[in-house]
């Protein structure tokens, strides 16, 4: 597991690593088991079987979607009442009355910019970005959470149609107003719609005005790194299990049957399969 973890960090992309910090037997895990969840929701390694997989699974995603670790608290109704107000407890179904606690910590790599071009403001972007911490790539690169265009002319539409096309959140174009006009009208012209071509920021940075090209690339920055820390964080797709009631992550490795032409998520085989076995008596409208 740990050898995974390794090449995932290496190849830049997220997981979560959860261990089992305190115990309350009877419990089948013991304190200092680990287990790694990836974004599809797959798990490996031990954190207690079916009790304990799928609210793991569910809070490592929600961890890689706010960025947030948390302790988890999995146990009986009921015990959670001595919890402190920062964990997250969470009620299971097992037949057994242990209690364990999770500690899920998200593993999210550092932001890739691209920085596109030989003007003098990209130079300096590039190296400031390093100096945080970023990961810096010179072309369009699958993944990247951001695209500078600083061509000054030299290539704007092809990069910015690479950018938009891999649907890159942040893309921002270094020109004057004028040149931006003519670069979008081109795009517009190859096919690109107005939703597409309203994503484009320019002038890139923010506005200080006149400045120079070292004053460009750090007003671009700091747009940056305000736009990552105040975009809303996605919530990943969840389902309450019909059977059991707990709620689950949809998709991925998440177990799930169609019944009428609707996908349900459970927390277990043995909850799909009781649901499998006889739907209408999970179905039945509440009384």
């Amino acid at each position: 597991m740990l050898v995974q973890a390794g090449r995932l960090a290496e190849a830049g992309k997220p997981y979560v690593l959860a261990t089992v910090v305190s115990v309350v037997r009877p419990a089948s895990a013991r304190r200092g088991d680990r287990a790694l969840v990836t974004p599809d929701g797959a798990l490996a390694g031990w954190v207690g079987g079916a009790c304990s997989e799928p609210i793991v699974i569910r809070e490592a995603l929600r961890a890689l979607a706010d960025g947030e670790p948390r302790l988890v608290r999995i146990g009986p109704p009921g015990s959670g009442a001595e919890a402190g107000p920062d964990v997250v407890v969470a009620e299971s179904s097992c037949a057994s009355e242990g209690i364990v606690e999770v500690l899920v910590e998200p593993q999210l790599p550092s932001p890739l910019l691209v920085v596109v071009g030989s003007a003098p403001a990209s130079g300096t972007l590039a190296e400031l970005a390093r100096t945080i911490g970023w990961r810096v790539e010179r072309s369009v690169t699958t993944g990247a959470e951001a695209v500078v265009v600083a061509t000054m002319g030299h290539g704007d539409e092809e990069t910015l149609e690479a950018a938009l096309t891999e649907e890159i959140p942040y893309v921002a174009l270094v020109a004057s107003a004028r040149r931006a006009g003519v670069v979008l009208a081109t795009l517009h012209g190859r096919g690109f719609g107005e939703e597409a071509l309203a994503r484009v920021r320019s002038p890139a940075g923010l506005d200080l005005g006149p400045s120079t090209q070292t004053e460009i690339a750090v007003a671009i920055l700091a747009e940056l790194v305000a736009w990552r820390h105040l975009r809303p964080a996605g919530r990943p797709a969840e389902a309450v299990d019909p059977v059991c009631g707990m709620t689950v992550a949809r998709g991925g490795a998440a177990e799930s049957a169609v019944h009428e032409g609707v996908t349900y998520a459970f927390c277990c085989p043995g909850c799909r399969g009781r649901f499998e076995s006889d739907p209408s008596r999970y179905l039945a409208a509440p009384a």
